[in-house]
């Protein structure tokens, strides 16, 4: 039964808790905790003064009843004579107890104590006090304290206890005086504090609810505003981060759309080609308009627009898919890579002859990827390679160099090369989509590698990738490409 009131108890506080604001709740719990802090504190302050006090009045009790039983022990009728002003204290009782249970008080004593076993037992026993609160005949509480006494006379010596008590009400009232103050500034505390938690709350969150106002109008306006920065802070920092992304995602919708409307423009030329022969193909089919040859060429020009059409999707694809990111990197030796990707460009240039020096390099990265973003190099360079030149090909420390025979490429076309579809005047009568070099640029990259074009100063376009060695070697790092001078 206890125990499902306990979880009862417990879920409707989780709700209630849950049900809030974080502010709220930051709030709530400092409160209770503070509340606990001063429900304890308070508590153990009031138990220790109540218990100093009581001890300092049994304390100032023991010894005045010692006194009474010292003027009692040397004669019994001395009795009458202690009143409440000999004593010391207006309202005190005192009384006198035989080893067989018979009281005896002062005749000005109009007030009597309950007489209890306790000081049948000390009277008989002659030892030990004994402190106790008590309520006399007038319904007044007192606190008591009960020593032993004995008198000698002609019959033996006689054993009694002597009981003094003083009424407690004084100590009552500091005690619920000193708890009325604990609780009002207990209470006072618990409010300031949290009202106090819940401002700071409400300003440490400031930033967090600025994110999460930002997040909705991400949301709701597709609007990609940056917020501003309030210090340097972790969530000064969660800012900035937030801002970064933004301004990534920003900056990705733009390559989206700017990607989408290159290649809704690539697209359009092999497509507006290859539907105008189709509907020549279709008319001749009809009518036989067509000369006697026309329709094979045109048969074959439809057949080069589409393999052109395949290149261009299959580049794009290659160019926007991050599978290569997806898949674990494995170690890899770039010197085999180079090998097969120079195999496959001497099949597609036939009269173009191939330099090469490898070492054994060895990276960190995905083979495929990286054999076709070398053989994109290749193919570059046997593009612009003219019948009988040489294609110089040289790896070393995770270097790749492709060196040319063609033309070079022009100052002012070199910022743009590795743009998308980017095509410079000297490669607009040459095949190709213009992705090529862009999907090198972004395998190289996506490996945190570099690649940089220029003009070799003996002639020709040069490109220098680098990748980063899984292996450093211990020696020093002897001069690169010394055999392409």
């Amino acid at each position: 039964m206890i125990g499902s009131a306990w979880i009862r108890l417990r879920r409707g506080l989780g709700r209630l808790v849950s049900g809030q604001s974080l502010q709220w709740r930051l709030a709530l719990l400092t409160g209770a905790s503070v509340a606990a802090s001063v429900l304890i504190v308070g508590g153990a302050g009031f138990l220790i003064t109540r218990w100093s006090l009581l001890d300092q009045l049994d304390r100032d009790l023991t010894r005045t009843a010692q006194s009474s039983a010292s003027v009692l022990a040397s004669d019994l009728d001395n009795l009458d004579s202690l009143t409440p002003d000999l004593l010391g204290s207006s309202g005190s009782l005192i009384s006198l107890v035989s080893a067989t249970g018979i009281a005896e008080a002062p005749a000005g004593q109009s007030v009597t104590l309950p007489t209890s076993t306790e000081e049948v037992a000390i009277a008989r026993l002659q030892s030990d006090t004994v402190e106790r609160t008590v309520a006399a005949s007038n319904g007044v509480e007192y606190r008591a304290v009960t020593v032993p006494m004995s008198v000698a006379n002609e019959r033996g010596v006689m054993y009694y206890a002597v009981t003094y008590a003083r009424p407690i009400e004084t100590l009552q009232n500091t005690l619920s005086s000193l708890w009325g103050v604990t609780a009002i500034s207990g209470s006072l505390g618990i409010l300031a504090t949290t009202a106090t938690a819940l401002w700071a709350a409400r300003a440490v969150l400031a930033p967090v609810k600025r994110l999460s106002t930002a997040v909705k109008n991400v949301t709701q306006t597709d609007q990609l505003n940056p917020i501003r920065i309030y210090g340097r802070d972790d969530l000064g920092e969660l800012t900035q981060s937030f801002n970064t992304m933004l301004r990534s995602l920003q900056q990705s919708r733009e390559q989206q759309r700017q990607l989408i409307a290159d290649a809704g423009h690539e697209l359009r030329t092999p497509l507006t080609s290859m539907r105008t022969n189709i509907e020549l193909l279709v008319a001749d089919e009809r009518s036989g308009m067509l000369p006697p040859g026309a329709r094979s060429a045109i048969l074959s020009d439809v057949a080069a627009q589409l393999g052109e059409f395949t290149a261009l999707v299959g580049d794009l694809v290659a160019l926007t898919r991050d599978d290569h990111l997806q898949r674990p990197h494995e170690l890899v030796d770039l010197s085999d890579i180079v090998m097969a990707s120079v195999a496959r460009a001497q099949r597609r240039g036939p009269g173009i002859a191939f330099d090469v020096d490898t070492d054994r390099s060895q990276v960190m990265g995905d083979a495929s990827t990286l054999e076709r973003a070398i053989t994109n190099l290749l193919d570059n360079a046997v593009k612009f390679s003219p019948t009988g030149g040489v294609v110089k090909v040289r790896l070393h420390h995770g270097v790749v160099t492709v060196i040319d025979s063609g033309p070079g490429i022009a100052e002012e076309d070199l910022p743009h090369i590795f743009d998308r579809f980017f095509r410079s005047d000297r490669a607009r009568n040459t095949p190709g989509t213009g992705l090529g070099l862009s999907i090198v640029q972004h395998t190289v990259e996506a490996h945190g590698g570099t690649i940089k074009a220029s003009n070799h100063p003996h002639g020709g376009a040069q490109f220098v990738m680098r990748l980063p060695l899984a292996e450093v070697p211990a020696e020093d790092e002897p001069a690169l490409f010394n055999s392409m001078e």
